[in-house]
């Protein structure tokens, strides 16, 4: 939060001499024409079943919401957002919900809508054309509750540059997404397999109804992805040729102008790459805002590569001599040896720790299957199966996962995680029975290929997963109560300890509780616990010691 106000103070003198440009991308609208000939009646079957001519969205029977939609750009953008325009409203009162809390302040609201419009007063010039008119097409049905904020088509632009944007206003903190790549000794039947985590959170709310998104574009390949209701750019992803895409957050300075959003960029390669070589050739001609790993599976090459992107650098990381690729959220090919931010962010953040914890339990897992992927995507623990408490960002599973999913590129199969996180039924998809069944225009066919789900983590059913849920609950609790210097029961903060007692936040957010009631004596007592535990990175850890020292001081 803090840094997100200084960010905003310092941007503002900026903002002052650019609403020139400002005003002209706020006013940039994509071509249109054609748009009064497009049919944009929805039938409404049930709650849960919708279709618009030959599109379709319906809930399966494991909540997960299943869109196809086909043909040229406007159409498709029209399709997506008349049928799913109850989602859409879903994910921004979710998505702005969870910035209000985190900003309370109506005028520092106001005054962050200012500063986004200027982060991204070139955006419009750096998104190809035929997504403008597809996230047009979207927006049309979006709701008119935030247009303060800005007009539904420039929020809807905006919202597919949220990752970026998103590290930009938090110093580029980083969310801890976890992949990996095992290809011909590592696999049970030597066929390239991928998993991967993706540990965006927007709030409970946002994750709710996820989406998975069938699209038959009138140009390139037809492809799956998978997100949330609005997301047109990709996530995670695979098209028919068995080419996939998926993303993890690097280290890179502060960004002064949205170029490229990584969302958009992976979104293209998808549709219109097929290898490794075409994919790292469109990568190479679009400039981005902020750091990211691209990691790339393909059927055709039987392997996998990382892209790694920043503002000013380019690289492509390929591991030699093994069938093994790991990628956590730093970079590791040669352009990257000397960069100091992503040398600071191996030595302080939690990526190596995942990185190094992902080659451990691959080389446990002998002989990799999609069900053994999704039980590393699962784990919890630490290296050597260290009890480092739920919810550790330095866990693979750090219980806030948006998604996890597992690709079979070379059968062009898909497992995708329902909730809760990447705890629920893994639901399985064959993406070429899908667009067969799709292409019949028999909107009632099952879409998932159910026989190959892989079950529910029984971790769900568990009390010890009833009491990280309680935990979670008391935990806004006193950190709502810290803020405002309010007294919690005693009982409250006993339960809390108990109720997740590994995890060194929970020592430390009893420490900061206790020390602004002034009990500091109480509050060493917990930063000293926090410190024996495993902290997350280097900064949590100086600042334990600061407490500490404080608190000693004030003794």
């Amino acid at each position: 939060m803090r840094n997100i106000l200084r960010h905003i103070f310092l941007l503002s003198l900026l903002l002052l001499i650019s609403s020139c440009g400002v005003k002209k991308s706020l006013a940039a609208r994509p071509n249109i024409s054609g748009i009064k000939n497009i049919d944009t009646t929805r039938i409404k079957h049930t709650d849960t079943y919708y279709t618009l001519n030959d599109n379709m969205l319906r809930k399966n029977k494991q909540g997960l919401w299943e869109l196809y939609i086909e043909g040229a750009p406007l159409e498709r953008g029209i399709a997506a957002g008349s049928l799913a325009r109850e989602l859409i409203k879903i994910q921004e009162d979710a998505f702005i919900g969870k910035i209000t809390e985190l900003i309370s302040s109506e005028r520092y609201l106001k005054f962050l809508s200012k500063i986004i419009a200027w982060y991204n007063r070139k955006l419009h010039l750096n998104v190809p054309e035929e997504y403008k008119k597809e996230i047009y097409g979207v927006s049309r049905y979006a709701s008119n509750d935030y247009n303060d904020f800005a007009e539904p088509y420039v929020r809807m632009l905006y919202a597919h540059g949220a990752h970026d944007i998103g590290h930009a206003l938090q110093d580029l903190m980083l969310v801890g997404c976890t992949s990996f790549a095992t290809w011909g000794e590592k696999t049970a039947d030597g066929q390239l397999l991928i998993g991967r985590n993706f540990d965006f959170y927007a709030g409970d709310e946002f994750s709710k109804e996820k989406l998975i998104t069938f699209m038959n574009p009138s140009k390139g390949h037809k492809f799956m992805t998978y997100g949330w209701a609005g997301m047109m750019g990709a996530l995670s992803g695979m098209n028919i040729e068995g080419l996939t895409v998926t993303i993890n957050a690097g280290k890179s300075k502060i960004p002064l102008i949205a170029k490229t959003p990584i969302s958009i960029l992976t979104r293209e390669i998808l549709q219109y790459a097929s290898t490794i070589e075409e994919a790292v050739a469109i990568a190479k001609k679009r400039e981005v805002f902020v750091s990211e790993s691209i990691m790339i599976g393909s059927a055709i090459d039987k392997k996998a590569v990382l892209i790694e992107v920043s503002p000013d650098n380019f690289g492509v990381y390929e591991i030699a001599n093994t069938s093994q690729l790991v990628c956590a959220n730093h970079f590791q090919s040669d352009s990257y040896s000397k960069d100091k931010r992503n040398q600071k962010a191996i030595v302080e953040s939690h990526s190596l720790y995942r990185y190094q914890r992902m080659t451990e339990l691959l080389s446990a897992h002998d002989k990799l299957t999609p069900e053994k992927a999704v039980a590393i995507l699962r784990n919890r623990d630490g290296i050597d199966d260290k009890l480092i408490g739920y919810g550790n960002e330095k866990a693979l599973n750090q219980m806030l996962a948006h998604h996890g999913i597992v690709f079979k590129p070379e059968e062009r199969l898909v497992w995708v995680s329902t909730n809760p996180y990447q705890m629920g039924a893994f639901v399985a998809y064959d993406l070429k029975e899908v667009f067969n069944k799709m292409s019949t225009h028999n909107q009632e066919v099952i879409l998932a290929s159910e026989i190959l789900n892989i079950s529910e983590d029984p971790f769900i059913h568990t009390k010890t997963y009833d009491n990280y849920e309680n935990f979670r609950i008391l935990n806004r609790k006193i950190q709502s109560y810290t803020e405002k210097k309010q007294k919690v029961s005693e009982q409250e903060l006993l339960q809390f300890q108990n109720l997740n007692p590994n995890y060194w936040a929970t020592y430390f957010i009893l420490g900061k509780y206790y020390y602004t009631q002034k009990d500091f004596r109480k509050a060493l007592v917990f930063f000293k616990q926090a410190k024996k535990r495993e902290v997350t990175t280097i900064p949590d850890i100086e600042k334990l010691k600061k407490y500490i020292r404080k608190c000693k001081n004030k003794i």
